[in-house]
């Protein structure tokens, strides 16, 4: 007769591979944490920075804001072949978290198509939408978005992919909605 203590680890043992087959058959990759090239919204700046330096771009330069001194706003610029020549890095922290980050540039012959299958790859497939001159694909995943935006500019295919942390954006805007004027005086009533 077994005990209840052995017949729980004959359970276990039994159910393991069953259950460990379970949970690898129905794991799928995290696709929450949108990324492009190594960037992802939300990254610290030193992240970033560190990133930049991993790839050959150029050393990221920020500049803190007048208005609100908790966002910075940072440039860079990235060469490379595996990005079709030229990309400017624009990055808007607030608090050292990257809240929208873009990479846009003249794109090469081709490279627009390969960010395409890049992205489609890993997030799926999503029709365009048109306005004017310029297309867009995007996809969203749990309060992030990352968007693909290109037009012919002068003869030039221009693109940028454009990454968006909207928890990022959230505490900022919750934090700074604070005023900063004192409360009213409220009249005292006096005891008789």
């Amino acid at each position: 007769m077994l005990t209840p203590l052995r017949a729980l680890a004959v359970a276990s043992l039994l159910l393991a591979p069953t259950l460990s087959g379970a949970k690898a058959a129905t794991t799928a990759p995290d696709t929450a944490v949108l990324q492009f090239l190594g960037f992802r919204a939300g990254a610290r700046l030193d992240e970033l920075q560190l990133h930049l330096r991993g790839i050959g771009g150029s050393r990221m330069r920020c500049r803190q804001s007048r208005v609100d001194r908790r966002v910075n706003e940072c440039r860079a610029v990235l060469n490379g072949q595996d990005l079709g020549g030229s990309v400017e890095l624009w990055v808007s922290a607030m608090d050292s978290l990257a809240g929208v980050i873009t990479l846009s540039g003249v794109v090469a012959p081709g490279q627009l198509e390969r960010w395409r299958e890049t992205l489609e790859g890993s997030y799926g497939r999503v029709g365009a939408r048109v306005q004017g001159t310029q297309r867009m694909l995007q996809w969203v995943r749990r309060g992030r978005m990352i968007r693909l935006t290109w037009r012919l500019e002068r003869g030039e295919k221009v693109a940028s992919v454009s990454l968006v942390d909207g928890h990022v954006l959230d505490g900022w805007g919750r934090s700074g909605s604070v005023s900063a004027k004192p409360a009213p005086a409220q009249p005292t009533s006096r005891a008789r």
